[in-house]
Order: C-alpha cells, then structure tokens, then sequence
C-alpha cells in the first residue's frame, strides 16, 4: 500500500534499476530528480491542501535563511498524515536503499524525519552542508528527499534549488521547485545546496515536502552540525559575518551535545512536550 503513493514507474525492478545508476554517477554528488513523483491525484491533494504559511512553528530567520518550517503532521489535512505513515514503511525504505545503494535507509516522524518547508516573497536559503547526526536518536543521516509543491511556478519567480561543487567556486546544477519534482541527493559534504531569494507574487509560496532517510550510527561517524558556506559573489562583510556565525554555532553546539542536551533547534517555536 505505502508504495501506491509513489509513481508506479519508478517503483518497478527494471526501471530502479536504471535510476540506481543514473543517481550513482551523478555529479558533483549522486542524486537525482524525478518528475511526477507522486501518484497524481494524491499530489494534488497535498498541493490543495498545503498547510497556511503562518501556522508553521518553525521559523528560520537570520543572515543566511528566510523561510518556515514544521513537522506536525497530525495538525494538517489526512493525506498528509498517510503520506508520513507511508514514508516510514519498511517497502518504502527498501525503495530508498536500492535507488541510493545505501543498505537500511528507513525515516522517522520527528522533526528529523519528515516536514515541510514554506517561504514567501524575500525567502532564501544560502548555500549549505547538512547536519550528519540525529543527536537525540543516535541516527546517521544519509539521504535527503524533497518534493515540490509549487503549481504556478515561472523562471522569473526564482527558487531553484542549487547544488554547488564541494569548493564552492562554481555551481554545478540547479533544478526548477516545479510540482510533484523530487530531489533526492546524498546529506554529506559533497553536496553544498540551497536557493536564491525567490520573487514568488504575494500569496504565492515556495513549498516543498522533505523527508531525511538515515541509519544507524555507525563506529568513527562523529556529528557535524549545519554549516552556511561562503559563496564567491558573496559581500566580504557577508563572508566574515557568516564564518564568525557558524563558527560559534557549531562550537556552541559541540558543546551542548557533549552535556547531553538533546534539543539544539532553538528556533522551533511548536510547545516543547
């Protein structure tokens, strides 16, 4: 049932197949888009239904992202709750690990596992490398999944999504955030992304549906936190104030996690349980 959500022609053997090796050679990392990811009728229900910009709880604001964000799925309408309960099904992992060639992909319900991503007018996301490690789970994250929800979109409205070489001097690919695409790309240093600030209408959003596919910790895999990278047309102010930013954060969360604090989101406005 779960595999029903995803469009059946990338889901049959002989076409996986294919697709494994054109994710395997990719470059500057191994990914892949796939158009009509979904099964058409239900992607428009999620479009139709895409929960309101602000009733996301998570809201990042600062010098490198401007966007929402939230993972309460049980607040939205049923299609997406049975798009999370899907997600984390054994068939859909299994699909995960032949597409990828990493053995035990599986994801979860928690902020980590599965979400979606909202911005509008003004929002961007600067160009970055993704947290490894589920901290409070002791998970290793190595795939990320995102769908794109946007119906109406234009060239002239901007938002692609960015995938930059690992020296950050040029960018390598970029994908329009078109309906029903999914991105799926490996979460490790090769893999620097983001988008430029958008120029949706007013009371238009980029939206998209994201998924994190991980498996268990494994000997000599350490945490390295979110990192914003410096682009080369990027201002010299922004260039210093973004490196001096990360570099307390990360060492301010290195530290936290050494204590055991679980929860490193401090911009997670949703009440703590």
């Amino acid at each position: 049932m779960s595999l029903e959500l995803i469009n059946a022609e990338y889901t049959k053997p002989e076409n996986l197949q294919r697709l494994s090796e054109q994710f395997s050679s990719a470059k500057p990392c191994k990914h892949i888009v796939l158009e009509n990811f979904f099964e058409e009728s239900f992607a428009n229900t999620l479009h139709d239904n895409f929960p309101k910009f602000d009733t996301l709880k998570v809201v990042r604001k600062s010098l490198n992202e401007n966007k929402r964000e939230d993972y309460h799925f049980e607040r939205w309408h049923p299609a997406f709750g049975q798009l999370r309960d899907a997600m984390i099904t054994k068939e859909v992992g299994e699909f995960m690990s032949k597409l990828t060639g990493i053995d035990g992909l599986f994801t979860n319900t928690d902020s980590l596992g599965q979400g979606i991503h909202q911005g509008g007018k003004g929002s961007f996301l600067d160009v970055h490398i993704d947290v490894n490690v589920n901290v409070a789970k002791k998970l290793w994250r190595r795939v990320n999944l995102l769908v794109y929800m946007n119906q109406k979109w234009k060239p002239e409205y901007k938002g692609e999504i960015e995938i930059w070489n690992k020296d950050m001097k040029t960018m390598a690919v970029k994908y329009p955030p078109t309906f029903n695409t999914a991105v799926i790309f490996l979460t490790d240093e090769n893999s620097p992304h983001g988008y430029e600030k958008i120029n949706f209408p007013d009371g238009e959003y980029r939206k998209s549906y994201y998924a994190y596919f991980f498996t268990p910790m494994e000997e000599g895999v350490k945490y390295e936190d979110s990192r914003f990278l410096n682009k080369p047309d990027d201002s010299f102010s922004k260039k210093v104030a973004t490196t001096l930013k990360e570099n307390i954060k990360i060492k301010a969360k290195q530290l936290l996690s050494f204590f055991n604090v679980k929860s490193l989101d401090f911009q997670d406005k949703n009440e703590k349980d």
